[in-house]
């Protein structure tokens, strides 16, 4: 039986061409018009992905997202979101969403994320680490390009796609300063990118809660004023 994805979503039209795409793929699909509905799905279907919408009736994708983290359910969320809503985006990452994509979308670049954070939720159920010739080492950090996965202390930590593609690029740089309108460039794929990037620091922010000692007094994602973020090394 193929992966089951969840899709909250109050457009039928919308419903519609994700699940014909959806299911073109392999998976399987359920549906919610509302909020509350797609909560309810969530907590009794546990899905294997949530594609969730943010403006939606009688429940907002934001009091889904907080009300599933709060209920300790993990399950890979992508927010559908409309460009020009920034603030939406980060406040939606703070809340525990993975990852977002901007309506009007690429289906081939929503099918590729939906696939890819799938991927790497079963990736991370393997945790011990795997012979790998494409890794970056970083002393205590190491990461796994091949796996797409980041390990600390030989543990495989539990990133979403981007915290893992943050990791991944400021690694890459050894230790050179890389700014957040290049972050948005690289990670979140906006080109030329000049806009709002606080959404850069809510990701880094959640990014130390799980790879620091102290988040408070971060060692390996080190802020460098003026300049952006590095990988200390």
């Amino acid at each position: 039986m193929g992966k089951k994805i969840l899709v909250v979503e109050d457009e039928r039209n919308i419903v519609d061409i994700l699940t014909f795409n959806l299911a073109r793929e392999g998976y399987e699909t359920l549906e919610a018009l509302d909020g509350a509905a797609g909560l309810r799905l969530a907590l009794e279907q546990d899905p294997d992905l949530i594609l969730l919408d943010l403006m939606l009736p009688k429940m907002d994708g934001f009091q889904v997202c907080r009300t599933l983290r709060e209920q300790g359910r993990a399950t890979p969320i992508i927010m559908l979101t409309a460009r020009e809503e920034e603030t939406d985006k980060v406040l939606g990452l703070e809340l525990g969403a993975d990852d977002y994509i901007t309506k009007p979308f690429s289906m081939r670049e929503l099918l590729a994320r939906v696939k890819s954070n799938i991927r790497r939720t079963e990736m991370l159920s393997q945790a011990a680490p795997q012979a790998s010739h494409n890794r970056l080492e970083l002393g205590r950090v190491q990461v796994d390009l091949d796996a797409m996965l980041v390990y600390k202390d030989a543990e495989a930590l539990d990133l979403t796609q981007r915290e893992y593609e943050l990791v991944k690029t400021l690694a890459s740089a050894r230790g050179q300063a890389v700014s957040r309108e290049s972050l948005m460039e690289q990670v979140w794929n906006y080109d030329g990118y000049v806009g709002d990037v606080r959404a850069v620091d809510v990701a880094i922010r959640r990014l130390r809660e799980k790879l620091e000692d102290d988040p408070a007094d971060p060692k390996f994602i080190v802020t460098r004023r003026g300049l952006g973020y590095a990988f200390g090394i």
